[in-house]
């Protein structure tokens, strides 16, 4: 048997990758740095082994699966061409895969993972189900009838998947060390709108995706009235949301999700969309929303005495909006307290206004260091000049934990898609020490 050596196995692609192809009978080792991700732990669920970076971990026998924040003079890469080995790029690799099932690739700017894990989710409940979430965490069946893919357009790598379905969430500037503007994010998506082969599944409400052009059937979902599907009624609670469902102006169900914030309804409606095209039965749906716990660092709640920490992987305003609009409808009594940490600095520096506009929506801010990534790793940009944008916001590093004490009933949002979880992690382990005290 072909072992598949996966260079990057900790990336938020490749791990799910990686635990997929283990999953469906294959012999599967990766390599990566030695920093822990929380994209790792599913790996080391299945014992997949993950070994240092090493030109030596390759032999002529593999097939290479290569990250993509890895470019081809990587040592293994290298390696791997001196001896012949096969190598494949990570989206081409899952491109292919992905022609073997009923495929449905989830892209967007914002609401990709939570979206796909609630897809997953959803049909799973009605016919077996592949699938490959940005959170790390994937799972995969021979047999499948589905594969629910997350689709990321940074560098247009979705370009590699032909779906049978798309769901696009919406259309938003991001990325800027790649796109020059919010036209170019539009002309990506664009040309994968040509690669659908069924049908696109777009929000409405989206002003760039009611301009697509596309070969196959586009259903519009959100809470405009030209909305194939529109959600009406909404119901907002501490506990959830409750909405109407009407399809082309005829009222169809009454679903409850267990989430917060008009983003989650909007998922929740692309999916309905996809499962009444599919002819999935409401009470599925139902049944299946009703027990959906979510996906990691989407939200994810821990709650230590009186305090209410979030975990988030905001990095965006508009996610953090996002993010703080469901804060304050499940606890709309509470102090907000927002822990950010940028994350890139060309996004810090091309959004800087926007970012300290949407974070002076809590009640008060704390600001990490800027967080850089394999592609960028130093910037001009400190993180002071977001400060100085922010009144009343404070520095803060790990060191300086104790200071979120002074918030005793409070709701710490922790955001970023850096490392701000060593944040959360060390205010959690205080709490839990004086508790024990």
């Amino acid at each position: 048997m072909t072992v598949l050596h996966f260079t990057g196995i900790k990336g938020s692609g490749m791990s799910p990758l990686a635990q997929i192809m283990h999953d469906m009978g294959n012999e599967v080792q990766g390599s990566d740095i030695a920093k822990y991700f929380f994209t790792e732990e599913r790996l080391r669920e299945r014992g997949i082994s993950i070994l240092p970076f090493n030109p030596e971990n390759i032999t002529a026998d593999m097939t290479i699966i290569a990250g993509n924040a890895f470019n081809d003079e990587h040592p293994e890469l290298v390696r791997a061409r001196e001896i012949g080995a096969t190598i494949i790029r990570y989206h081409e690799f899952l491109g292919d895969l992905m022609k073997k099932y009923v495929s449905v690739a989830i892209t967007g700017a914002h609401g990709k993972t939570s979206t796909t894990g609630l897809m997953a989710h959803v049909l799973n409940g009605y016919k077996p189900v592949s699938f490959l979430i940005g959170d790390g965490t994937g799972y995969g069946m021979e047999d499948s009838h589905f594969f629910v893919v997350e689709a990321c357009e940074y560098r247009r790598h979705f370009l590699a998947y032909h779906p049978d379905y798309a769901i696009m969430t919406n259309i938003d500037f991001d990325h800027p060390d790649y796109f020059s503007g919010v036209d170019d994010v539009f002309k990506a998506f664009e040309e994968m709108a040509q690669q659908v082969k069924k049908c696109i599944i777009a929000c409405g409400d989206d002003e760039y995706l009611q301009k697509l052009q596309a070969p196959v059937p586009m259903v519009y979902y959100g809470f405009g009235e030209e909305n194939d599907f529109q959600a009406r009624n909404i119901v907002k609670t501490t506990e959830g949301t409750t909405f109407d469902v009407v399809i082309r102006n005829e009222f169809f169900h009454t679903f409850t999700i267990p989430m917060f914030g008009d983003h989650t309804i909007l998922n929740a409606l692309a999916v309905i969309s996809l499962c009444h095209y599919e002819n999935i039965p409401a009470d599925i749906i139902q049944q299946q929303f009703s027990d959906y716990e979510g996906v990691k660092r989407r939200f994810s709640q821990t709650d230590i005495g009186e305090r209410i920490l979030i975990d988030d992987y905001a990095h965006h305003p508009t996610e953090i909006r996002a993010t703080l609009q469901s804060a304050r409808q499940k606890f709309p009594e509470r102090e907000v307290i927002a822990i950010f940490q940028p994350h890139t600095f060309t996004r810090t520096q091309t959004f800087l206004q926007e970012f300290a506009d949407c974070l002076a929506e809590a009640d008060q801010v704390y600001l990490c260091d800027i967080f850089g990534s394999a592609r960028e790793e130093a910037g001009t940009l400190t993180i002071r000049d977001l400060e100085e944008k922010i009144p009343a916001s404070k520095l803060m590093q790990v060191e300086d934990i104790a200071q979120l004490t002074e918030h005793k009933d409070g709701v710490f949002l922790f955001m970023g898609a850096g490392d701000v979880t060593k944040f959360k992690e060390a205010f959690e382990n205080m709490l839990k020490t004086e508790e024990t005290v």
